[in-house]
């Protein structure tokens, strides 16, 4: 079962996208940081709460850019593995460019209309918590 952190300041957007991955049966759990700040103190806190199956991140976000936790998720050895999927408004191909360099996994612009929004993020979930094979903790996983 997958456990997804989602990075998401627009209200509107995490309650579609919380509303989308409702259904999915294979996500056992949904956590949401509501900017960069809480998201990287959710990923590199003291706790010992294991790391999210992927992360569904935004760019423009209040406290810490998009870029910069997408920078700090890849670079740490503890989480350079997860799934990150940038979902934004942006549609900048410097945007893009700057992600894919960064490592992340996909970049997915958000669409507009709500019934296109809920089946992209549907088929985000059901597709990095159903299909993709995650990346094995150890050689020969």
């Amino acid at each position: 079962l997958a456990d997804i952190l989602i990075i998401e300041d627009n209200p509107y957007d995490e309650e579609l996208a919380l509303h989308a991955l409702r259904d999915i049966q294979t996500i056992r759990q949904v956590n949401v940081a509501r900017d960069g700040k809480e998201a990287l103190e959710f990923l590199f806190g003291e706790d010992d709460t294991p790391p999210p199956s992927f992360i569904l991140l935004d760019l423009k976000l209040p406290k810490v850019d998009g870029v910069d936790v997408l920078k700090e998720i890849k670079s740490n050895l503890r989480t350079r593995k997860i799934p990150t999927i940038i979902f934004s408004s942006s549609e900048l191909s410097t945007d893009r460019a700057i992600c894919y360099e960064l490592g992340a996994n996909s970049y997915i612009s958000k669409p507009v209309e709500f019934d296109e929004y809920v089946e992209v993020i549907t088929q985000i979930g059901t597709y990095w918590s159903i299909y993709n094979a995650p990346v094995p903790t150890k050689t020969g996983e």
